[in-house]
């Protein structure tokens, strides 16, 4: 094994990658990093500062001047210095990033800073765009992936634990309408990249889906 190792964990909304990589962070000791969180920080800052989500250099801009922290062996998510975990899971920032993420400049900026995390420590990085794009020579590579109403009853639930009410119809239809936006846009779209390696989760639990991973890490590493 190398002196620093990078798990790139990759898929659509509601695939369980950020309970997963956390999970999966923890086991192996390595830090954990939601790249998703990072461009729901670049919208939530946008929405609070009055910036356009269709704004790209303004948005660039604030994207190349946040400072966006993860707590070494928690979970908290940090802008500028303020602890954004909560503020950054409302519904409205979920559409946000999507639209956010589209501009390329918004995204090499915010690959600048995920190389430079995974260029410390060992990390498990999740996202759209880690083993294709963030880190293409990743040691290990994994695609998660579910049906859309698995995905979207998930997503109902967790946020029902939050004490908030979704309609599960229209989560599907948020989901299928992320997909299709983060699967066609034209700057590092969602997709597998060739050499990870494929789990479907819509018939697993969490404890399965952390065996079949810690396994997958296991036997590549």
């Amino acid at each position: 094994m190398t002196n620093r190792v990078v798990v790139a964990i990759d898929g659509p909304a509601g695939a369980g990658k950020s309970t997963i990589a956390r999970r999966v962070a923890g086991k192996l000791g390595f830090v954990y990093i939601d790249s998703g969180a990072m461009y729901r920080a670049v919208a939530l800052k946008a929405m609070r500062g009055g910036t356009g989500l269709s704004d790209a250099a303004g948005l660039e801009e604030l994207a190349r001047g946040a400072r966006i922290e993860f707590e070494p062996g928690g979970s908290r998510v940090l802008l500028d210095g303020e602890d954004v975990s909560a503020a950054i899971r409302a519904p409205e920032i979920s559409p946000a990033a999507s639209k956010v993420s589209v501009f390329s400049g918004v995204r090499r900026a915010l690959v600048e800073q995920q190389r430079q995390m995974g260029a410390v420590a060992s990390v498990v990085m999740e996202g759209r765009d880690i083993g294709s794009v963030v880190f293409p020579d990743a040691e290990v590579k994994i695609y998660l992936d579910a049906e859309p109403a698995v995905r979207a009853a998930r997503r109902v639930l967790e946020m029902e634990g939050k004490g908030q009410t979704l309609d599960a119809g229209e989560v599907e239809r948020e989901i299928r309408e992320r997909d299709r936006r983060d699967s066609t846009r034209a700057d590092s779209p969602l997709v597998r990249a060739p050499d990870a390696v494929y789990v479907d989760t819509t018939a697993m639990g969490p404890d399965e889906v952390e065996r079949v991973i810690l396994e997958i890490v296991r036997q590549r590493l």
